[in-house]
């Protein structure tokens, strides 16, 4: 199958979605920051000196959810219609799992959203907690699921 951001000619471009059919669409996905016991503590406790971890990292995410048309260059301004994040503290493995579904009703899916929406959360708990703890590791960044669209359902098996 051939890429359908490049033309015959072989240049980048935009995919034109005009005809394509009007569907609810969603998207959740996941990933990972990982940190030293003490911070993860720190962060529930409410501890960091910066503020409210999850909240700060939440309305980032949101943001970059809305945003992403304007960082990934051939993704589609999109109509956000709802963003979900959900940031669950894993002490016995001292990570945070950080959940980012979005919806709407479009001519195209919002893969792209959720997974620069759980890199940004991701990032801003960085930001928010590097000075006292510099070893962070953001990882495994993935889709989950997708609804939605001429494709269909995509759920990843684990």
């Amino acid at each position: 199958m051939p890429f359908s951001h490049i033309d015959e000619a072989g240049r980048s471009k935009m995919v034109d979605v005009t005809e394509k059919q009007i569907t609810n669409r969603a998207a959740l996905a996941s990933g990972y920051i990982y940190m030293k016991r003490d911070t993860l503590d720190k962060i529930i406790s409410g501890n960091i000196e910066k503020g409210a971890v999850f909240e700060v990292a939440r309305v980032a995410s949101v943001m970059s959810v809305k945003k992403t048309a304007e960082l990934i260059p051939m993704c589609h301004p999109l109509n956000i219609t709802g963003v979900h994040v959900d940031f669950t503290p894993e002490k016995e493995k001292s990570r945070v799992k950080i959940d980012v579904k979005v919806r709407l009703a479009g001519q195209t899916g919002v893969e792209m959203e959720a997974l620069t929406g759980v890199s940004v959360a991701a990032l801003t708990i960085y930001d928010m907690c590097k000075a006292v703890d510099k070893d962070m590791v953001i990882s495994d960044i993935k889709l989950i699921e997708k609804s939605g669209g001429k494709s269909g359902t995509y759920k990843r098996e684990e």
